[in-house]
C-alpha cells in the first residue's frame, strides 16, 4: 500500500493558517473606541467578526492541506483540493509525472489527465519515490492480469 500526502505544502499552509489567525486576532484586540472622526466606534462583535474573518482565512489555508493519494492492489484513491476519486487499475494507463509539471497526474484509458496534486514537485525525491511505487503497483496489475488466463482482457 502507498499513502502520499504532501509534506512542503503543509508546512507552509499550517504556518500560514496559525500567521492569519494571530493577525486578524491580534488587529481585532487593537479595534477599539471611536473611528476616524468620531461617527462609528468599534463594538464587541466588530472584533469577534474580525476574528471570524481569520478563522474563515485560515480554514481555506487549511483546504490545501487535503491532497491525499492511496493506492493498493485494487487501484487508487486519490483526494485533491476539491473532488476524490477512487479508480481501479483497469481503467489507469500509466503514472506521469511530466519535467516542469507541478504535481504528478494518472494517465487514464479514456485519453483524460487526472492531477495527483498530493504528488507535487516541490516534495523533490520524495514525490519521485511516490510515483515510482505507484508505478510499481500498476505494473504488478498488469503481470497479473497478463499471467492469469481467466481474466478477460
Amino acid at each position: 500500500m502507498v499513502t502520499v500526502r504532501p509534506r512542503r505544502v503543509r508546512v507552509v499552509c499550517w504556518a500560514s493558517a496559525v500567521t492569519l489567525l494571530v493577525v486578524f486576532s491580534l488587529v481585532a484586540t487593537s479595534l477599539t473606541g471611536a473611528t476616524g472622526d468620531g461617527y462609528g466606534s468599534f463594538q464587541r462583535g466588530d472584533q469577534l467578526a474580525m476574528v471570524g474573518l481569520g478563522v474563515f482565512g485560515a480554514l481555506g489555508f487549511l483546504l490545501f492541506t487535503r491532497p491525499r493519494v492511496v493506492a493498493d492492489a485494487r487501484g487508487v484513491r486519490v483526494r485533491n483540493v476539491i473532488g476524490s476519486y477512487e479508480l481501479p487499475w483497469e481503467v489507469i494507463r500509466g503514472v506521469r509525472f511530466d519535467r516542469g509539471a507541478p504535481w504528478a497526474s494518472l494517465e487514464l484509458h479514456d485519453d483524460d489527465l487526472l492531477p495527483m496534486v498530493a504528488l507535487q514537485a516541490a516534495d523533490k525525491e520524495r514525490a519521485v519515490e511516490a510515483v515510482r511505487a505507484l508505478r510499481r503497483l500498476h505494473q504488478a496489475h498488469l503481470a497479473a492480469l497478463a499471467g492469469d488466463p481467466a481474466t478477460p482482457r
